[in-house]
């Protein structure tokens, strides 16, 4: 029976493998950002990247703007749900992919936004002229 044996620079590239995220198919790549999925409160961003946490390509090493492609909107029980990926402009490597969600539950708009690179939010807005969560008692 014969071993396998793995030189040195083998074992040095099996260690500096890329972290890659599977979802829905589309791998992710958490060695292209600073922070995966950062909080960012109640920012839903329904196109764009967060440019901030890119640190640059994984693959090619170049830190430069982002292609946004396969965008898709599509309705699922009365709440819209948009999705993208972010590649790189130079190599086309798939740095995220971008989900953002809206719907309407009884008098407020929901926001939610998940992205490996511009990190997970979500934002909930009155639809009424007062917003009935700011009301204080009167008495």
């Amino acid at each position: 029976m014969r071993r396998l044996s793995l030189s040195s620079r083998e074992v040095s590239s099996c260690r500096k493998q890329r972290r890659d995220f599977p979802v829905n198919c589309v791998a992710m790549c958490g060695d292209c950002v600073e922070k995966e999925y950062p909080n960012r409160g109640n920012i839903c961003l329904e196109n764009g990247s967060f440019l901030l946490n890119f640190i640059g390509c994984a693959v090619c090493s170049k830190r430069d703007f982002m292609l946004i492609t396969n965008k898709s909107l599509k309705e699922e029980d009365g709440e819209e749900i948009v999705t993208y990926d972010h590649l790189c402009k130079n190599c086309h490597h798939v740095i995220a992919r971008h989900e953002y969600t809206f719907s309407i539950m009884d008098e407020f708009q929901e926001y939610t936004m998940l992205c490996l690179l511009c990190g997970k939010a979500e934002d909930t807005i009155s639809i009424l002229p007062d917003d009935p969560r700011q009301m204080t008692l009167l008495f």
